[in-house]
């Protein structure tokens, strides 16, 4: 049977398959016979220009309220990502010229915050290849997990969240790649290189989730942070709740800033991005190297449907080359690497 097609009236008074473009010349005369185009979807418009207020001035969202200012800023990428086309369709539903023309409002906004992430960054070449991953207590695969993260070529790794009884595990896994290592307490650092200087970092916890290490890589002496910092909640009767996140990204942010060594790498799971004022201490000294060289926003939790990238590779006196994200273990988490240039020695 032959297959039917739409017919329309020709000039010559025939008939033959309709165009794609005379449909779109039909919606634009529609458009242009209204006489309410510009007086429909003002609520659509004025959500519109609240989202560019919001994601322009995320900054002057107060924190007194359930920390609304950081929650804001940890998901803030998906306000333009879900709200710009949300509203387009809802424009495009009300044939509004007004809320059409007010869409382009957060669209330019976000582009203006987040367009420089939809361009590769990646470079070539590199000394040091590193790793993080936080791998989860209720690992269930922890030497599974190791092998995976090692089969990335890092020559230092990371991880995070690391039980009594899995640290064992993991130590077998990764004793042939990694020569040296240092866990303390719930933070490990392997290497190829040899470490030395290693003692936890106080981040005011009561319990060590951080430490620092002198890595001797080819390229030079490195000092490698390891840190994991408090969860952050949300909760309906108390909003975010990140109180012992702050103070201890602050006390982060201030052995960093004692560090006596100019070339200074962070790994670890902040529970927090980039965005997230509460974390300026750190933040306002390092640099990320998914931001200077990676590609995409590359987020990181959860690892079944990434939203956000609480976990971190940041550098300060050094050059980020690369940055990427690896593959899925059977943690929460995804893992993430970047390669860094570490200049003269």
């Amino acid at each position: 049977m032959a297959q039917q097609a739409y017919m329309t009236e020709t000039a010559d008074g025939g008939s033959g398959p309709e165009r794609r473009g005379s449909r779109f010349r039909r919606l634009l005369d529609g458009w242009r016979g209204d006489r309410r185009i510009w007086r429909r979807g003002l609520v659509v418009a004025a959500l519109a220009v609240l989202l560019a207020l919001g994601m322009g001035l995320h900054a002057q969202i107060p924190n007194r309220v359930g920390n609304l200012g950081s929650l804001t800023e940890t998901f803030l990428p998906w306000f333009g990502l879900v709200g710009v086309p949300v509203l387009l369709l809802l424009a495009l539903l009300r044939r509004s010229a007004t809320a059409l023309i007010a869409v382009l409002l957060p669209a330019i906004v976000w582009l203006n915050l987040f367009g420089g992430l939809l361009t590769d960054r990646t470079g070539s070449g590199g000394d040091l290849t590193v790793a993080t991953h936080n791998v989860n207590a209720e690992n269930p695969d922890p030497s599974g997990t190791a092998r995976e993260v090692a089969a990335s070529g890092a020559d230092v790794v990371a991880l995070e969240e690391l039980t009594a009884g899995a640290v064992p595990v993991y130590e077998r896994a990764l004793e042939k790649t990694y020569k040296y290592h240092s866990v303390q307490g719930t933070v490990g650092l392997w290497s190829k290189y040899p470490l030395s200087g290693v003692s936890p970092v106080n981040i005011e916890l009561g319990w060590t989730r951080a430490m620092r290490a002198t890595v001797t890589a080819p390229g030079g002496q490195i000092a490698v942070y390891v840190a994991h910092l408090p969860s952050v909640r949300v909760k309906l009767e108390a909003g975010f709740t990140a109180h012992q996140r702050d103070r201890s990204a602050d006390a982060l942010g201030s052995a960093i800033h004692k560090e006596p060594l100019e070339r200074v790498v962070l790994l670890g799971d902040l529970n927090g991005t980039m965005n997230d004022r509460s974390l300026t201490a750190v933040t306002s000294q390092m640099r990320s190297t998914q931001g200077a060289a990676g590609s995409g926003f590359g987020f990181s939790w959860p690892a079944s449907f990434p939203l956000a990238r609480i976990d971190q590779i940041l550098v300060k006196g050094v050059e980020p080359v690369t940055s990427w994200t690896l593959p899925e273990t059977s943690s929460d988490h995804l893992p993430l690497a970047a390669r860094v240039d570490l200049g003269d020695s």
